[in-house]
């Protein structure tokens, strides 16, 4: 992993948050909405280290699929 996401994943919240005191929460509100176009795709961490976010994984797949379509097309 990448120091930028190991930080992130160390992250702790603060003390002071108190979230029982809190009012008219709801756990998962927009949970479905989230997941409706979303899919968490683990990667290798050998994949990880050369695609270290999300654009650059997409960018290279889109690429991936036009070279495959044009193969498709020509086949």
């Amino acid at each position: 992993m990448n120091t930028e996401i190991d930080d992130e994943l160390n992250d702790e919240l603060r003390d002071e948050y108190d979230f029982a005191s809190m009012k008219d929460g709801v756990r998962g509100k927009y949970a479905k909405q989230y997941h409706e176009g979303v899919k968490l795709i683990m990667l290798e961490p050998d994949v990880a280290k050369i695609f270290p976010d999300a654009k650059s994984v997409n960018e290279a797949l889109r690429s991936l699929a036009k070279i495959i379509q044009q193969h498709q097309k020509i086949a």
